[in-house]
């Protein structure tokens, strides 16, 4: 019995390209409309036999420069397992909508199990302020003050 060659043939996997997509939204928007955004990005998504594995939302951030008269913006990340189609499908979508000043998608090889990086740099800064949310420490009972001494302003 002769076997066929494996040399130029390939198994078709039903793996599909991974994708991480990060957009800014305009900072007057509150929080609950930045949460429909991303519902919004998934459903689209999802509509198209792909699937969102991660969202995350960074908050309100300052912006290095003004994007459309805009200081801050709120981020949020998608981590997105889907077609190629489905992905101009979003950035489409994205580009139409007004509340969405930036967006950015990038081809990853794998994508982060745990939390993003940004998550990770928020979660150690909030550790290293010691829970103090930005504000100064007690100065505990300092005593009366003492006498200054006299100038004649010569």
């Amino acid at each position: 019995m002769v076997r066929p060659s494996a040399i130029g043939q390939r198994r078709k996997q039903a793996v599909m390209p991974l994708y991480e997509h990060v957009f800014l939204a305009r900072q007057d928007l509150a929080q609950a409309q930045v949460d429909a955004l991303a519902e919004n990005a998934t459903a689209i998504i999802e509509a198209n036999q792909g699937k969102v594995t991660k969202v995350e939302t960074w908050g309100l951030r300052s912006l290095a420069y003004k994007i459309a008269k805009n200081r801050k913006a709120h981020y949020v990340m998608l981590n997105i397992d889907a077609p190629a189609g489905v992905v101009a499908e979003l950035e489409r979508q994205t580009q139409i909508n007004e509340d969405v000043i930036r967006y950015m998608t990038v081809r990853v090889d794998a994508l982060e199990a745990g939390p993003s990086v940004m998550m990770r740099k928020s979660d150690r800064d909030r550790e290293r302020r010691g829970g103090r949310d930005g504000d100064r420490p007690e100065r505990g009972e300092r005593g009366p003050r003492r006498e200054r001494a006299e100038f004649d302003g010569e």
